[in-house]
C-alpha cells in the first residue's frame, strides 16, 4: 500500500537546491532526481551559481527561482556556528519564498536540534531527517584509509554499537519527502535494522575482504594526535575527535523505525552493504579511484 503517494505533477518542485551538491548524500539526490527529469541546482562552491555555506554571499544567486532545498550542512551540522549559518538561510529562503525543505540532521545532537527548531518555526513545509552513522563511513569517509591498512581508530569505548544507516536509505527518504505527500512536520529517525559493535563492524569487513581489519578504540587525545600527525589542522581535529566522542557513548545505540515510516519497507542490512562493497574491489590496498 502506498502511504505517502507521489506530488501531483503541478505540485512538484520546479526547482530544487541541493547543498553539499558532491558530497555523499547530496550527489546522490541529485541523481535521483535528475533520473526523474525534476530540475536540480548543485549547491556546492564550484557549481553555477556556486554555493559555500561558509560564503553568505553566494546564498541569494543559488536559491533564486528555488521552491524546494535539501540542506547537508558544512562542515557538520554539530559545528558551534551551524545555528546562526541556518537560521540566515533560513530567513533569506523565506524571503524568496522556498516551500519545502528536507534537513540532514543527526541523533541525539544538541546544536542539530537547535537547528531543526530554526527551521520548524519558519512558515513552510520542512522535514528533518536524523541520521544514524552511515554504513558508508568505511567506504568512502573517515574509515576508508583505515579499513584499507588495517586498523580502524575511534575515540570511542570497546563495547560500542551503532545501527549504521545504510546512505541510500537516506537518500530515498530524502527524495521522498522532497517530491510526495506525507512528510511534511515529519522527523525520521534514520537508523539500520540491528546495532552494530564497531568490533563486529570491522570483523565482518575482514571476512569479507579477506584481510584483517580490527577496531582499535582510542582517546580523543590520541585521536587529536594522529590525525594532527596525518595533515589535518588541529581545530578540525579537535571537532571530529569530540563529535565520535559524543556521538559513540551510547546514546544512539537503539535502532529506529524512521526508514520504515518514511518508505514503508525495511532498512538496508549492514552485511548486505559489506558484501557489496567488498564486492567492488574498493576496500583492495591497491584499489584505484
Amino acid at each position: 500500500m502506498d502511504t505517502h503517494p507521489q506530488l501531483p505533477e503541478s505540485q512538484l518542485p520546479t526547482l530544487t537546491l541541493v547543498t553539499a551538491g558532491t558530497g555523499k548524500t547530496g550527489r546522490r539526490i541529485i541523481q535521483r532526481l535528475t533520473d526523474r527529469g525534476l530540475p536540480v541546482r548543485v549547491g556546492s562552491r564550484a557549481g553555477d551559481p556556486p554555493f559555500d555555506w561558509a560564503d553568505r554571499s553566494t546564498w541569494k544567486a543559488a536559491l533564486a527561482g528555488v521552491d524546494a532545498a535539501y540542506l547537508a550542512y558544512l562542515p557538520d551540522i554539530g559545528a558551534p556556528q551551524a545555528a546562526d549559518d541556518i537560521a540566515a538561510f533560513a530567513d533569506l529562503a523565506t524571503d524568496l519564498e522556498v516551500q519545502r525543505v528536507v534537513l540532514l540532521s543527526g541523533r541525539n545532537e544538541p546544536m542539530a536540534q537547535r537547528c531543526e527548531e530554526v527551521l520548524q518555526e519558519r512558515p513552510w513545509q520542512w522535514t528533518v531527517l536524523r541520521s544514524s552513522v552511515f554504513n558508508q563511513d568505511f567506504s568512502e569517509a573517515f574509515w576508508l584509509e583505515p579499513v584499507r591498512s588495517g586498523v580502524v581508530e575511534v575515540p570511542a569505548g570497546e563495547h560500542i554499537a551503532e545501527p549504521f544507516v545504510d546512505i541510500e536509505d537516506v537518500v530515498d527518504v530524502a527524495v521522498a519527502a522532497l517530491t510526495e505527500q506525507g512528510h511534511a512536520g515529519q522527523i525520521y529517525e534514520l537508523s539500520g535494522p540491528r546495532s552494530v559493535p564497531l568490533a563486529e563492524a570491522t570483523a565482518e569487513i575482514a571476512a569479507a575482504i579477506g584481510r584483517p581489519v580490527r577496531y582499535q578504540p582510542t582517546t580523543p587525545e590520541q585521536y587529536v594526535a594522529a590525525m594532527t600527525d596525518a595533515g589535518v589542522a588541529a581545530d578540525e581535529a579537535q571537532f571530529v575527535a569530540d563529535l565520535f566522542a559524543a556521538l559513540f557513548d551510547g546514546r544512539n545505540a537503539a535502532t529506529t523505525d524512521g526508514v520504515q515510516r518514511a518508505l514503508g519497507r525495511e532498512p538496508r542490512e549492514f552485511r548486505d552493504f559489506v558484501r557489496e562493497t567488498a564486492g567492488t574491489g574498493f576496500w583492495d590496498l591497491d584499489h584505484q579511484g
